[in-house]
């Protein structure tokens, strides 16, 4: 490890820019993806903002850790899937749950009712090409100028990466799952 002497003046200029709406993009292979945004939202939350996140992989039942404290606290999450791709016994159907689910995403985002959406796993939807790309972009596009929109999933088309603001690729270095160590309740759920 290389030690660094903490820096002593500010090491950037506070931009000029005007505040709006941000499109903020998680993908990569890394973990986090998912994490890093509901961060986010228990950010906004924190500050009294209004959101809405929408699972695109998870079924409406779905009670993982975040499902738990997320209704205890107030937080608004919905399942708009039927899990895993390889778990689905009808794969038009998983096609048309992700459809719905991109219509009610969809007009959450042009509502401008919420502060923050979240639109977590949309990338496997939109690479299965169970979504119009041009639609979720022409969305991004039109959406109120104080909406923030987040997504989340591994090989995010270039497109959105090109429109997004911020970008964020999680690399993974290493990971238990290769080792052979299950996914844990609480880590990975």
């Amino acid at each position: 490890m290389q030690i660094e002497t903490p820096p002593s003046e500010k090491p950037y200029e506070k931009p000029e820019g005007e505040r709006r709406g941000l499109v903020i993009v998680n993908t990569g292979d890394g973990k986090g993806k998912s994490t890093a945004a509901f961060g986010l939202a228990l950010r906004a939350h924190g500050r009294g903002k209004a959101l809405k996140i929408y699972q695109f992989m998870k079924v409406p039942t779905a009670r993982f850790g975040e499902h738990r404290i997320f209704e205890q606290i107030g937080i608004p999450i919905e399942g708009l899937g039927d899990g895993f791709s390889w778990k689905s016994q009808d794969l038009e159907h998983s096609a048309q749950l992700a459809r719905d689910g991109w219509a009610r995403a969809r007009a959450a985002i042009l509502s401008g009712e919420f502060f923050l959406v979240v639109l977590d796993e949309i990338t496997y939807p939109l690479i299965y090409g169970w979504l119009p790309l041009d639609d979720v972009l022409a969305t991004l596009r039109a959406r109120p100028k104080e909406v923030h929109v987040v997504l989340t999933g591994r090989r995010c088309p270039p497109e959105i990466i090109e429109l997004a603001d911020t970008v964020t690729e999680m690399t993974k270095i290493k990971h238990a799952f290769n080792a052979g160590i299950p996914a844990q309740r609480g880590i990975e759920d």
